[in-house]
């Protein structure tokens, strides 16, 4: 079932950024992020275990004897930047982990990013993608998706210390309260036709009216035209504003001037290791990459001054 939460909704200080937490905090929590699991639930693992394996963070995630992933309990956000799920073979798995780390996390801890094999849950009927976990999708199950979005715990961005999330990205500058709050407008016009015969009508309509967050491109759906989680990396030009995105593939962590491309488990599915995370702090970004089984490396990314600089050239 996609993401059937149990409890309350994401309280709204939280919901769309980190500085409702930080200023809660007695140190600022650090982000760690990752993208595109697309069902690989080992690889998944072992990317949110990289910091339990590294000696210089604290666990974000701990492991039971049963092998299932738990809230460690320290001072981080995890943000899951899109496409849980579809092409790997554990789905349910996947969405069973991050169903379990948003109810066992203090609200707010847990982010999860609208990515574009998600949005196939919100419009099934347009893009006929029924060879997919997401397009197999029954209505009640489109519908326990959709309140996860109207109660916060499904987003379209999220705004970090110096980086906003989201599953692609956008080449001009955008608020992460409006684009939420455009995305539970649109599940609102969906809930109040699925599985009527108004129902694909509703699809297309929202496509259309909400096309910042969920429009697609017009000669692909990942063209220049795209909203925040169709748009290809190579339409974010480098004046972009600071930002942290999946969606495209790259066997690791691309950089291009200011925004910064995660996307990186499934390129590296035929050898050991290549999976891992980003962390963002106040003042930095680091990526933290498994090299072969078990042997890590932090790469610090860039600084946000340095961002900053490029923005204002």
């Amino acid at each position: 079932m996609p993401l059937s939460i149990d409890g309350p909704s994401t309280p709204p200080q939280f919901r769309d950024g980190i500085s409702g937490l930080a200023k809660q905090s007695e140190t600022p929590p650090p982000i760690v992020s990752l993208s595109d699991i697309h069902g690989y639930l080992t690889e998944a693992k072992s990317a949110l275990l990289t910091l339990t394996d590294h000696p210089e963070f604290d666990p974000v995630v701990s492991q039971d004897d049963d092998g299932r992933l738990h809230w460690a309990g320290n001072n981080y956000v995890l943000v899951f930047n899109g496409d849980l799920v579809d092409r790997g073979p554990a789905n349910e798995g996947v969405l069973a982990l991050v169903r379990r780390l948003i109810e066992e996390a203090p609200p707010g801890r847990v982010r999860v990013t609208l990515g574009n094999h998600e949005a196939f849950i919100l419009s099934p009927d347009h893009f006929n993608f029924e060879r997919w976990f997401a397009g197999q999708v029954s209505t009640a199950d489109r519908l326990t998706f959709f309140d996860a979005i109207a109660d916060g715990h499904v987003i379209a961005a999220y705004e970090g210390y110096n980086y906003t999330y989201a599953h692609a990205g956008s080449p001009d500058p955008y608020e992460t309260d409006a684009v939420n709050t455009t995305l539970i407008d649109a599940v609102d016009v969906l809930t109040a036709t699925a599985g009527t015969p108004d129902d694909a009508a509703s699809q297309r309509t929202v496509l259309d009216t909400h096309s910042r967050v969920l429009g697609v491109g017009d000669a692909h759906p990942k063209g220049p035209e795209a909203g925040l989680v169709w748009l290809d990396f190579e339409y974010l030009p480098s004046d972009a504003p600071p930002q942290i995105v999946g969606h495209t593939r790259h066997d690791e962590p691309q950089q291009n001037g200011n925004v910064f491309c995660q996307n990186v488990l499934r390129n590296n599915l035929a050898s050991p290791g290549g999976e891992g995370v980003f962390i963002e702090t106040p003042t930095s970004l680091s990526a933290l990459i498994r090299h072969g089984d078990s042997e890590m490396t932090e790469l610090s990314l860039v600084t946000p001054e340095e961002s900053r600089t490029r923005e204002g050239a």
